[in-house]
C-alpha cells in the first residue's frame, strides 16, 4: 500500500545519494570535485533505509552521489537492494566509470540508468567538466545499452552558446547506441545557485517544444512526472525537464530524497525540515522506530508552494 502526504501525493519512489564525491567538476555543480569521505553511509545502511522505504509502500529506489559508481561497494549496495524486489532499481551517473561496471551492475538488479552528458565535443566537455573522460563516458552509455539495462537515458543539460547547438547531434547518438535523451533546462538550484551564471547560459525551451511537437511520430504524457513530455522522432526518444519550480511539480510530487550524510529530504526544494534517520539507524533503533520517523516525514511534508 501507497503511503501517502497530507496533500494525497503517493510516495512512489526514494533517491538515495550515496555519496558527495565526484570525479568530475561541472560548472554548474556547487561540488568541486573529490568529496570528503567523512560519515558515508555503508552499504548495510543504506540497505537498512531501502528496506523501511519497501516496509511503508515505496516501488523505487535511485541510487545518485556525487558520483555514485565512485564508491568500491557499489555493487554490493546494488545487489544488497535487490534483494528488496522494488519494482526499479536504478542510478545517476556521469558515465565514465559505467564500461567498467555495466555488466556487474546489471547482474546484480540494477535496471536502468541515467547518464549526465551535456556534449559530445572534446573541446566543450573539458570546459564543462574540467577533465578530459569523454571517451569513457560514452564506452559507458554503449556498455550499459549493451549490458541490457532499459531505459537508458542520456541527460543533457543545455546551456546557450554551450552546447545547445548540440542538441540534435546528441539525439542521434542516443538514438544509435540504444538511449533516450533527456534535454534538462538549466535553473537555479541548490547545486547550482549563481543567478548570474543562470542569466548568461540559459537556454529558452519553448522554441525547441513547439519544434518536437510538429516533429513528433507521437507524445506522450506521463503524469507520475510532472506532466513530462516524452516526444516519438524518427524511431528515438526525447523528454524535456522543466524547472521543478513550480507548482505543476509541487502538486505530482511522488519523490523523497535521502542526503549523502543520511538525512531524509521530504521537500527536493527544502533543506529546512531534514529528518535524521541514519542517527537513529546508528544508535539501534527498531524497524518499528524507523518506518515511524519515515512516516512522520511524509506526513509533514508540505509543497514548497503552498497554492498546490
Amino acid at each position: 500500500m501507497l503511503t501517502h502526504d497530507s496533500f494525497q501525493r503517493p510516495i512512489i519512489s526514494l533517491r538515495i545519494s550515496i555519496t558527495s564525491r565526484c570525479n568530475v567538476k561541472c560548472l554548474y555543480c556547487h561540488h568541486d570535485g573529490i568529496m570528503p569521505q567523512d560519515n558515508e553511509m555503508t552499504a548495510h545502511e543504506i540497505f537498512k533505509i531501502a528496506q523501511v522505504a519497501r516496509d511503508i509502500g515505496i516501488k523505487k529506489i535511485r541510487l545518485s552521489g556525487g558520483e555514485p559508481l565512485i564508491r568500491k561497494d557499489i555493487v554490493e549496495i546494488v545487489e544488497k537492494i535487490s534483494t528488496l524486489e522494488f519494482k526499479d532499481v536504478s542510478i545517476t551517473t556521469n558515465g565514465t566509470l559505467m564500461e567498467r561496471y555495466a555488466q556487474k551492475l546489471v547482474d546484480a538488479g540494477l535496471k536502468r540508468v541515467n547518464v549526465s552528458l551535456d556534449t559530445l565535443n572534446p573541446d566543450t566537455y573539458q570546459f564543462i567538466t574540467s577533465r578530459n573522460y569523454l571517451d569513457s563516458a560514452k564506452r559507458g552509455i554503449k556498455a550499459a545499452a549493451q549490458a541490457g539495462l532499459d531505459p537508458v537515458k542520456v541527460n543533457m543539460v543545455v546551456m546557450k552558446d554551450i552546447n545547445h547547438q548540440e542538441i540534435w547531434d546528441m539525439f542521434q547518438f542516443c538514438k544509435k547506441n540504444g538511449a533516450v535523451l533527456q534535454l534538462i533546462e538549466l535553473l537555479k538550484t541548490e547545486s547550482c545557485p549563481d543567478t548570474e551564471f543562470i542569466d548568461k547560459y540559459h537556454f529558452e525551451m519553448n522554441q525547441l517544444e513547439n519544434e518536437l511537437t510538429n516533429r513528433a511520430d507521437k507524445v506522450k504524457t506521463r503524469a507520475f512526472m510532472q506532466d513530462r513530455k516524452k516526444y516519438f522522432v524518427d524511431d528515438g526518444e526525447i523528454e524535456i525537464v522543466k524547472p521543478m519550480d513550480n507548482t505543476e511539480f509541487c502538486k505530482n510530487c511522488t519523490r523523497l530524497r535521502i542526503t549523502p550524510d543520511g538525512k531524509i529530504k521530504p521537500c527536493l526544494l527544502r533543506n529546512d525540515n531534514l529528518v535524521d534517520i541514519i542517527g537513529a539507524i546508528r544508535s539501534g533503533k527498531s524497524m518499528e522506530d524507523l518506518k515511524k520517523i519515515f512516516i512522520d516525514a511524509i506526513e509533514n511534508r508540505e509543497p514548497f508552494y503552498g497554492g498546490c
